[in-house]
């Protein structure tokens, strides 16, 4: 299926970019690739901060703008190791094994399918960051065509938010902050109001 495999590739840009941005301590810890998402467990003891995910997230679409084409080769597994290419703690591996490389940015063992070119994945969204075991956090998210409907929904919820409170699009935080605190000094002066009521009874 095409869309799993654009998943399947974004998957293996994701662990280079975690190892990349979070430092090499990063393993993989279990992955879930399917037709409408990829889901990527991995060790790190701390929740990635914003930035770093969007720091995660650049550099997975730079690599897929680059377009380079997805070599897999038939390899003996000693040499395969020899050449850098990262293997999953814990798998068993025959003496031959397929090594998928991605320009110089991810060289792993892998049997599964996978795009030709990195620009077929076309667009890398993540949706979710969360922790699901201590030192172990999960990482989803949707590429090409449902990340471009990610994007357009987000943009709609936004669009709506800036219509619920009469403000531009860059006004809305600006207008919201407005709202908020005038809205504790409202809560305040209610609480004061009732304070002189209770004592007036």
């Amino acid at each position: 299926h095409f869309e799993t495999a654009l998943n399947h590739s974004a998957t293996h840009l994701l662990h280079a970019a975690l190892r990349r941005i979070l430092g090499d301590h990063v393993g993989q810890k279990g992955s879930l690739v399917e037709a409408e998402r990829l889901r990527f467990d991995f060790s790190h003891f701390e929740p990635v901060t914003r930035d770093q995910l969007v720091e995660i997230e650049h550099l997975v679409n730079e690599q897929i703008r680059m377009n380079h084409m997805v070599e897999t080769r038939i390899m003996a597994l000693d040499d395969a190791k020899a050449a850098g290419a990262m293997a999953l703690f814990g798998e068993k591996y025959d003496d031959q094994v397929r090594v998928l490389r991605m320009g110089d940015f991810s060289t792993e063992l892998c049997g599964g399918t996978h795009v030709k070119a990195l620009g077929d994945i076309g667009l890398f969204k993540i949706t979710m960051e969360t922790g699901i075991a201590s030192g172990i956090r999960r990482i989803e998210a949707v590429t090409g065509a449902r990340a471009m409907q990610w994007v357009t929904d987000d943009e709609a919820r936004l669009h709506r938010v800036a219509e619920l409170i009469h403000a531009g699009r860059d006004e809305i935080e600006d207008k919201l902050s407005k709202m908020l605190e005038r809205n504790r000094k409202l809560e305040k002066e209610v609480e004061q109001l009732k304070t002189k009521m209770a004592s007036a009874k």
